[in-house]
This record gives C-alpha cells, structure tokens and sequence, in this order.
C-alpha cells in the first residue's frame, strides 16, 4: 500500500506544502503550492487560513504522515513564536485529519537529505529535486520546493530505519536497490 507524505514549510507571509506518493521504497512527485497571508489582515487571520488550507490538501491527497520543518531560532524570538502558531494550526489541520505520524526536521537536514550540504540554496535543493524526481520545478514555488524537499527527507530517513543505515549494506546495498536513482 502506497503511504503520501506531506511537507510543508511553514511560514507566517508564505506558507508552503509539498506531496509525494511512496510506493515501495519510490517516491513519486504529486503536488506542491505556496499559501500567500500576506495580504490577510492580522496572524489570528493568517492562522484561520493555514488551517484551512492545509484542510483542503489533506482532503484532496489523504496523506498518511506528515513532516514539518521545525521553526528555527534567528535573533528575533517574535519570529520563532510566529512560526511556532503557524506550525500548529498545520500540524492540528492534519492529526483532525487523521494523519497518524508528524515528524519535525530541521531546515539544514531537509537541505543535507536532498543536495549533502545543510547550507544549500533554495534553487540547488529545487534542481535536486528535479532530478531526483524526474519533474521541472517552477522557481516562483521556492517555499513549495522547500517543502517538498522535508517530505522526501521523511521518506529517505524512513528509508535508513527500515534498513539502509550503516552496518546494513549501506550506499552500496540502496545502490543495488535502487539503479533508477542512478544518473
């Protein structure tokens, strides 16, 4: 049985949410979209919206697990509190679903999955996307890629858990396994 992952990026002016479909150990592309609040009128307003939207995708997709990038700490506190309430309205929008799994990473993991360097730029990790998944990528959707970036993060770290860590055959054995990846 295929499970769908969704990523989203969560975010207080742009909110973004990427959707792939595994099906054994291959995921597929499905969809992603950007959530523009800057226009709405206050956070409760914003918050309104997220919940909504992330609704509306879960509705559409039935996804089984969920995986968000964790709100990291800059210099401003407002802004990872900010985040936080964004986070939550999603995270709450998807267990009313009944998602069963939710899982954070942080920004640089979702980066170091998909490119090998935590310190990547949005438009390297939406061009390792694009390989990977064998689609094109619009690069107004950037807050989209980097959503789509953590679901398949999710699916490869499931993929280490399940038997491609060290001491289990490790890149050689999920080489074998998996010669599509190759380029």
């Amino acid at each position: 049985m295929a499970s769908v992952i969704l990523g989203i990026d969560p975010g207080t002016q742009l909110l973004g949410f990427g959707i792939v479909s595994v099906e054994g150990k291959k995921a597929s592309y499905v969809d992603m979209g950007v959530l523009d609040l800057r226009k709405e009128p206050d956070a409760y307003t914003k918050l309104q919206a997220i919940y909504d939207c992330i609704s509306e995708v879960c509705k559409s997709y039935h996804p089984t697990e969920l995986a968000i990038e964790s709100p990291f700490y800059g210099k401003n506190a407002q802004v990872v509190l900010k985040l936080g309430r964004a986070q939550g309205a999603a995270i709450l929008a998807a267990k009313e679903y009944g998602v069963a799994s939710v899982t954070e990473y942080a920004p640089r993991k979702a980066k170091e999955a998909i490119v090998g360097n935590g310190a990547a730029s949005k438009e390297q990790v939406q061009l390792m996307l694009e390989k990977t998944l064998g689609v094109k990528l619009e690069s107004k959707h950037l807050d989209a890629t980097d959503a789509l970036a953590i679901a398949l993060c999710h699916h490869f770290e499931s993929q280490k858990s399940i038997g491609y860590a060290k001491g289990s055959g490790g890149w050689e054995r999920f080489l074998k396994e998996n010669p599509d990846r190759i380029k």
